[in-house]
């Protein structure tokens, strides 16, 4: 396994828009990227976190985890739920910079979905505008936000998805409405706020292959990717630039695509992952055919009034199996990032946590 380079914003960090003994909120702060999130604030001298979680395993678990790696921190593990009021309220006070990761993962019906990232959004910029004094709202969402890019190059000049309804997903469908939902908060109420649009974050604790590869069905996985690039993200690259999306000046009302450079095809992703965790019998389904399918599961959810439901339809296809480019270009120049563990180390280091969870399965 190579070496990573040195982090190239580990050095210098006095641009910060804050000092290093101001207070920030992270929410989300126990989940897949807020950890990492949280402990690179601390790597950077930033030791003064409010980290919001909602359970108090999960605090407890963050609390035990700082103070083993960070024992001269000022680090507040709060309990509390966005849906409360009062609790936004509570976690905001003070506080001079936000990171918003929490959202509703997993979320099977467009309701709750829209209950855990949106509701819980508003409740946030509401406590934020009673209690003032902070300087920048970083909003963590997703590619995912992104209607069909023309010209096939996806880059932060392209639309929302104007029916994301349709998409068939209803984190999709939140995570839009979060979205439309904070930049109407900035233009109306001139927040400050980032928006960070990270691709498929990948690493240690968010082990699998992604639907972007493919789909595993009856013992069998259908290969769907093809030679289309993947929009990864190391999960520790992606955590870099959500933290210098809050930090850096002159970068206010931007919105930063995250993906990192040499991004591999799906054909050669699935060919490392079958060398290196397991191996298991795969097909390759053209993208004509893949299209033919979802437009066949459309229609058929349509006839039948959706007792099918449209999980597989156009818009999605077009969003996970469409030829598409992307490029990190923006965060580069006006953040100064740049992914630290390249990414042949960074599948490497996937794939062998891959290998521990089956092992211990």
């Amino acid at each position: 396994m190579t070496t990573s380079p040195a982090h190239p914003a580990a050095g210098d960090m006095t641009d910060a828009i804050i000092s290093p003994g101001d207070r920030i909120l992270i929410t989300g702060a126990a989940g897949f990227i807020g950890s990492r999130v949280v402990a690179r604030l601390l790597d950077l001298g930033f030791t003064n976190l409010k980290c919001l979680v909602r359970s108090p395993s999960a605090a407890e678990t963050l609390r035990a985890t700082l103070a083993e790696r960070h024992k001269e921190s000022s680090v507040q593990a709060l309990q509390g739920n966005l849906l409360s009021r009062d609790d936004c309220c509570n976690a905001v006070r003070g506080v001079t910079l936000i990171y918003h990761l929490a959202a509703g993962r997993g979320q099977k019906s467009y309701a709750d979905a829209f209950l855990n990232s949106v509701v819980t959004t508003r409740n946030l910029l509401d406590a934020l505008l009673e209690n003032g004094g902070a300087r920048r709202f970083v909003n963590v969402s997703s590619f995912s936000v992104y209607a069909t890019p023309p010209g096939r190059l996806l880059d932060e000049r392209c639309p929302l998805e104007p029916r994301p309804h349709l998409r068939g997903d209803a984190y999709t469908y939140a995570k839009v409405r979060q979205d439309e939902l904070v930049l109407d908060y900035a233009a109306r109420h001139r927040l400050s706020c980032v928006l960070v649009r990270p691709g498929v974050v990948y690493g240690p604790g968010n082990e699998g292959i992604h639907g972007r590869v493919g789909l595993a069905t009856f013992g069998l996985f259908l290969h769907l990717g093809g030679s289309n690039r993947l929009p990864l993200t190391y999960v520790d690259n992606c955590a870099d630039a959500i933290v210098l999306a809050g930090l850096k000046p002159g970068v206010e009302g931007e919105a930063f695509n995250i993906v990192d450079d040499d991004l591999p095809t799906s054909r050669r992703f699935l060919r490392l992952y079958k060398r290196h965790v397991r191996r298991f019998p795969s097909v390759y389904v053209p993208h004509a055919i893949s299209y033919l399918l979802c437009w066949c599961w459309e229609a058929y959810a349509r006839r039948s009034q959706e007792q099918l439901p449209p999980v597989f339809n156009r818009l999605m296809w077009k969003t996970y199996w469409r030829r598409t480019r992307y490029t990190n270009e923006k965060a580069k120049r006006l953040l100064g990032w740049s992914p630290a563990v390249p990414t042949y180390e960074a599948l490497l280091r996937h794939f062998e946590s891959c290998r521990r969870k089956l092992r211990h399965a």
